[in-house]
């Protein structure tokens, strides 16, 4: 006979395995083999099985299953015949065991021997003794059952052992073959500190940096969620410990955990710097100085200012060049960013944003990028350790604004150009001040020689002479002159340099005292070259809140067409087509365009309600194709209609970031149905590409603008967004009122329909927070209302929530049947995202079943949908299914493809995912202990 109750309760006799009865019956044997040879009194099988309340027959079902049990085991054995393993004694029954028959006794007889042993036997057989582990402790047995303390016991038992071997690992090496049943038990006891504390540290010692520190981010939530507690002294050295990359031998470790490659990680490589300039002039003093900054290998963060913070000096143009000359001595990467420290709305680019854009471009997700600031820091930090990247981070405001964004360690170069001299950071962190002055005369000539060519400079040299001296060696200034001259070649430049000279006044914000640096003479000169359209155009986009501007906004702000006026502007260099039909314009021109409004109050109010109307518009319309079957409030224009579902979510990511500049300024502006219209259209692109902070934000600004104007409907739409965004982001104190809110306003309004949707999110709450049963009501509420609206399409949603909380709950069969009528609600309705989830929905449900070939079936369904939709990052959840059950069903190499492929499309995107899935194919060849029993067709105990 052989027995287990570390995970599900089983016997064999042989090689076959038994159906041990009933759950009493099953719970008694759990019993007995929980207390492993030791006897158990009648009393305490009386207390596990029927509580407080027994029947009086207890006595006789008692004796009644263990004489079931005795003649399971040993077939024919007499009735009342006691048998050589079920046996009487000190009042109760004890199950003869040893090691070799009994789990449980085989894991501590492991541990044991592994307390004993040295250290590298001792990590191995400590992770024997684990993987005896095949669940929870009598998994199967009613919940009230197994919540007796003979079981916890045992799980304390997993918790003690679990420690002592992570120390060993962590102290000794050898964490690769242990990390997976350190998981699983952390996975058990989520809340335990200690057994986080290591699994963070194991993460970190096997090259996993990002995601350890999100494992510690998400424990915290769920301290402060659950116990209203932040984390304490151990798990909060833990996380230091891996911010300081001392988790171990972290070389030995990845070498054992990597693929047959070789390489521990794939490694993003971000090239964000822009283009570096064509006609690049001049400079050779400076460019020497900043390339000799470079000798040796003693590498500092390099400040480049102008002088009294002069702007339009070619800060940004040097330090673009200079990093093009050494980017190949940077072989891990270029970041850029501009900090807009010195922008004309005053709008200075927080840290935390700079942050983000960083740990995206080094391939962290947007979901995945922790919420407090000191930990964004520290997985920033942690990523460059160890790599040399070149960051140039533009037009900073001050250190405050730049510290957060500095490489903890040597190795990578940072440029900074700023018009403040930043003294704190050559004072603190060793910067080294590089001053860039005007261009003197020799280089603004040749400036001007490279952009107009040197026969025509040549031809009128005195024109150039003062040409030069007009702009007062500003290179901005020269630009834009060489772009009129350039444009009109006919004109002669003693007529420029005219014009020039005729100039009464400066920009003073950038005359230093100087009358020579006249950089509003140079702007105000090319604006009165321009058509009427065009310097229209011009003022206009000083309302557009960038960072910039497509064809169609610029449209909507003139309320007129503007390609032959976008043409000129480009021409004339006051504006830079940087992509195909989107504009950006320099911060100065951006500046003197605010300056140059003439326009009356009204027809600037005017033309920023058409551009606001033109992304509200745009984003319904994207909004009805990415989920078409998603709520739409009425508009008062016209909306325009989008080509399928994988058009408008290219569309979202295009302009996901003027989206969110749109929002800010219908939110200044005071322009409310705007605000709440837009939060409306944005909620699923938001939620589902898991940009939960910026969902947050918005629906926060579009909740606000719904109180004020009075607009139940759409407070009650948003109060139920908000909710949910805010628990992405572990902001249940926020996600629960707010849920309320939109449950009572609905009901208010007698809105079937809406009120639908609000129990839909209230279900999925609860589904995150554990508490199953009362999403299952909710869901079910939904459910209802859907039917009696009429809404096909939320039916099957639901539906598909429904079978999700089943699976949590192991009812894989009631899961699975709820999926297949969800198929039969899709059918018809062209919703190809909806029918893509559902399918891998069905396909995990049928393979928790052990039907692994029905499963197959259904993921590729799914991944074809998602391929079309162009949705990467469900493609690959599925892509791991599909592996999983190739694998399960014998077939390594389709589930060999299957990994790949999805390691293929998630390298630059997840780096925890990714060495997820490294981990699988490592271990494809390896038996796989852990998920035998998945081989077993799963019973149908949870069907409907």
């Amino acid at each position: 006979m052989r027995f287990a109750v570390l995970g599900p309760v089983r016997l064999w006799r042989g090689d076959v395995e038994l159906n041990s009865g009933p759950p009493q019956q099953r719970a008694l044997l759990a019993l007995l083999l929980a207390y492993a040879g030791r006897p158990v009194s009648l009393d305490e099988v009386i207390d596990v099985l029927w509580g407080q309340d027994p029947p009086p027959s207890s006595v006789n079902v008692v004796q009644r299953y263990v004489g079931n049990l005795r003649r399971l085991m040993e077939p024919g054995l007499p009735s009342r015949a006691e048998g050589g393993w079920l046996l009487r004694g000190a009042g109760g029954y004890r199950l003869k065991a040893d090691a070799g028959t009994l789990d449980l006794l085989r894991f501590r007889h492991l541990a044991e021997q592994a307390r004993l042993a040295a250290p590298a036997e001792a990590v191995e057989l400590y992770a024997d003794a684990l993987d005896s582990w095949q669940g929870e402790a009598a998994a199967g047995l009613p919940a009230e059952a197994r919540s007796q303390p003979v079981f916890a016991a045992l799980e304390q038992e997993r918790i003690t052992v679990a420690l002592a071997a992570a120390d060993v690992a962590l102290e000794h090496g050898g964490m690769v073959g242990l990390l997976p049943a350190l998981r699983v038990a952390a996975t058990r006891h989520p809340l335990d500190e200690r057994l986080q504390a290591r699994l963070v540290l194991a993460l970190a010692a096997t090259g996993r940096q990002v995601e350890a520190l999100d494992i510690w981010q998400a424990v915290r939530d769920e301290l402060a969620e659950e116990l209203g507690i932040e984390p304490g002294p151990e798990l909060r050295a833990a996380q230091q410990r891996v911010l300081r990359e001392t988790a171990g031998p972290v070389g030995e470790a990845t070498g054992l955990a990597v693929a047959p490659t070789g390489e521990a990680a794939v490694v993003v490589r971000p090239a964000q710097l822009p283009a570096d300039l064509a006609v690049f002039a001049g400079r050779r003093a400076d460019l020497a100085r900043a390339l000799a900054l470079l000798d040796g290998d003693a590498l500092g963060a390099v400040v480049i200012s102008a002088i009294g913070g002069m702007a339009g000096v070619g800060k940004t143009t040097l330090a673009v060049h200079w990093a093009h000359q050494v980017a190949h001595r940077f072989p891990d990467g270029q970041l850029y960013v501009n900090l807009r420290g010195f922008d004309r709305l005053g709008s200075a680019m927080n840290p935390a944003e700079a942050l983000r854009g960083f740990l995206e471009a080094l391939g962290v997700p947007p979901h995945r990028i922790p919420v407090a600031m000191d930990v964004q820091v520290g997985l920033y930090r942690s990523l460059l350790a160890e790599r040399r990247v070149l960051i140039l981070l533009d037009n900073a405001r001050d250190a405050d604004q730049v510290r957060p964004l500095l490489p903890g360690c040597p190795g990578c170069l940072v440029l900074i150009t700023s018009r403040d001299r930043l003294p704190g950071l050559v004072a603190t962190e060793g910067a080294l001040p590089m001053t860039l002055d005007l261009f003197p005369v020799k280089d603004a000539r040749e400036s001007l020689t490279r952009r107009l060519g040197e026969e025509r400079v040549v031809r009128e040299a005195q024109a150039v002479d003062e040409i030069v001296e007009r702009c007062g060696g500003l290179p901005l200034a020269l630009a834009v002159v060489a772009a009129r001259a350039a444009a009109n070649p006919a004109f002669p430049l003693s007529a420029i340099a005219a014009e020039l000279r005729e100039t009464p006044e400066t920009l003073d914000a950038f005359a230093d005292g100087d009358p020579a640096v006249d950089v509003r003479a140079v702007f105000s000169w090319s604006y009165r070259s321009l058509s009427a359209g065009a310097a229209r155009l011009f003022r206009l986009l000083a309302l557009h809140p960038g960072p910039d501007v497509g064809a169609g906004a610029a449209a909507a702000l003139a309320g007129e067409p503007v390609r032959r006026p976008l043409n000129e502007l480009t021409r004339a260099s006051l504006l830079t087509e940087h992509a195909p039909g989107r504009y950006v314009a320099h911060d100065l021109l951006r500046a003197y365009a605010t300056e140059l409004m003439e326009d009356s109050e009204d027809d600037r109010h005017a033309a920023v309600r058409r551009l606001l109307d033109h992304y509200t518009q745009q984003a319904h319309g994207a909004c009805r194709k990415f989920a078409p079957f998603w709520r739409q409030p009425e508009l008062s224009g016209s909306v325009p209609e989008f080509d399928d579902d994988r058009q408008a979510l290219a569309w979202f990511t295009a302009e996901h970031s003027v989206l969110m500049s749109v929002v800010e300024l219908a939110a200044q502006g005071g322009f409310d149905t705007h605000s709440w219209q837009l939060a409306w259209a944005l909620e699923r692109f938001l939620d589902q590409q898991g940009h939960w902070r910026d969902g947050a934000t918005v629906q926060r600004h579009g909740l606000a603008a719904a109180l004020r104007l009075g607009h139940r409907t759409a407070q009650a739409h948003l109060h139920r967004a908000l909710a949910r965004a805010s628990a992405r982001l572990g902001d249940y104190h926020v996600a629960w009122p707010g849920i309320r809110h939109s449950l009572e306003l609905y009901e208010e309004l007698g809105d079937l329909s809406g009120l639908a949707t609000a129990h839909r999110t209230h279900a999925w709450l609860l589904d995150q927070v554990g508490r199953y049963e009362e999403s299952i009501q909710q869901a079910e509420q939904a459910l209802d209302l859907y039917a009696a609206t009429g809404d096909p399409a939320g039916e099957a949603g639901m539906l598909h929530a429904l079978a999700w909380t089943h699976i949590r709950l192991d009812q894989d069969c009631r899961a699975a049947s709820y999926l297949q009528e969800a198929l039969i609600k899709l059918n018809g309705l062209s919703n190809r995202y909806g029918d893509a989830g559902v399918l891998d929905g069905l396909g995990y449900a049928l393979h928790r079943l052990g039907e692994y070939e029905r499963a197959i079936v259904y993921y590729r369904h799914a991944l074809t949908l998602y391929r079309e939709v162009g949705d990467r990052y469900n493609e690959i959840g599925t892509l791991r299914h599909l592996g999983d059950s190739h694998r399960a069903d014998g077939d390594q190499d389709a589930a060999r493809a299957a990994w790949q492929r999805a390691l293929d499309l998630v390298d630059e995107a997840d780096p925890a995912t990714a060495g997820e899935i490294r981990d699988k194919l490592h271990y494809l060849d390896m038996p796989d202990l852990v998920g035998a029993e998945r081989r077993v067709r799963r019973s149908c105990r949870g069907g409907p």
